[in-house]
Formats: C-alpha cells, structure tokens, sequence
C-alpha cells in the first residue's frame, strides 16, 4: 500500500494571505499526481482560532491565516476535486502547529495493519510544514521508504524550499524531482 500526504494546501497558502506564485504553479502538478495515484491520501490542514494573533505562532507570524471556517482554511478546490473524482480514500488532520503527531500516529497505526510500502509528500510550505511532517513520520517508521516531490511542493522562499529539500536528503528522505 502507498500513502500520500497533501500538506497544507489551503487557499490561505495557495492564493490567500500568504499564498505565493510558487505554491500557485505546483497545483496542476499535485492534481497530476493525484490522478495517477492508487492508495490512501492524508490531508494536512493548518488549523487557528480567532485568536490566533494572541498566540507564539501568531506574535511570529502576526497574519491571520487558515482560521478554522474561513475560505482560506478550505483546501484548495481542484486538489479535492481531483481527490473525490479519483475515489480515493482520505483523511483530514487538523493541525494547531507546523508538525502533527496525529499524522504520524494514523499513519503508523495503518502500516501495523496494512503494511506500507512507501509515504510520500508533497505540500506547503516545504521549510515549514512538509519537513516537520515528514521528520515526524521519518522518526515514527523509519524502516518504511519516505520521499518527497520537490515538484509539488512550494517553500516560503525558492531558497528556503531547496534548504528544506536538502535537509530532508541528509535525514534520508528521498527527494525526487528537485
């Protein structure tokens, strides 16, 4: 069995408050390999409250993104479109924080049962969320094959994309299309 795992890909970070033309480009891209992908998809949804701007996160990054029932905190239409079109099996995680120990939890509960064969990445923001992510899961099976395609992912910067990149290679994580 294979696992996809769509980080992040909001509205909020597509084309929203912090949304950028990086993580623009990588969406027709990510639907691409939706369509041709046979097994199980997690979805990642960063997830705040109303108070957001109140809180560590929020006081370090003072603008209110992906607040829980806000367009912006949707994931982006023509990833679910191509999720639902294809029939593939998914689930959604609510995340309060860049890295979710939920994820990991789900994904090593179903390789106990269901044994994977290879987790693969792919989201926003690479230097952020997908490294967190995937170090996470990484850390949980590390026996189990984890890449991540640079191609569908978008960092904060082109340079901080290609540092994460680089520091999920040395943590032997495999990195196609970069």
């Amino acid at each position: 069995m294979k696992v996809l795992v769509i980080v992040d890909v909001q509205n909020d970070f597509v084309n929203g408050t912090l949304g950028t033309k990086e993580a623009e480009a990588i969406i027709e891209q990510l639907v691409n390999k939706i369509k041709s992908f046979d097994g199980i998809v997690f979805l990642t949804k960063d997830t705040h409250e109303k108070n957001y701007l109140s809180t560590q996160e929020g006081k370090k990054l003072p603008v209110e993104h992906c607040i829980r029932g806000t367009p912006g905190w949707e994931v982006e239409s023509r990833v679910m479109e191509a999720i639902k079109e294809k029939g593939l099996d998914y689930k959604i995680i609510e995340k309060g924080t860049f890295g979710s120990l939920q994820l990991g939890e789900h994904i090593a509960k179903l390789h106990d049962t269901e044994k994977i064969e290879q987790i693969e990445f792919v989201g926003i923001c690479t230097d952020i969320c997908v490294i967190s992510n995937a170090l996470i899961v990484k850390a949980m099976l590390p026996e189990v094959p984890i890449r991540v395609d640079a191609a569908c992912c978008a960092g904060v910067t082109p340079e901080t994309h290609k540092a994460a990149l680089a520091t999920m290679k040395s943590c032997q994580i495999e990195v196609i299309n970069d």
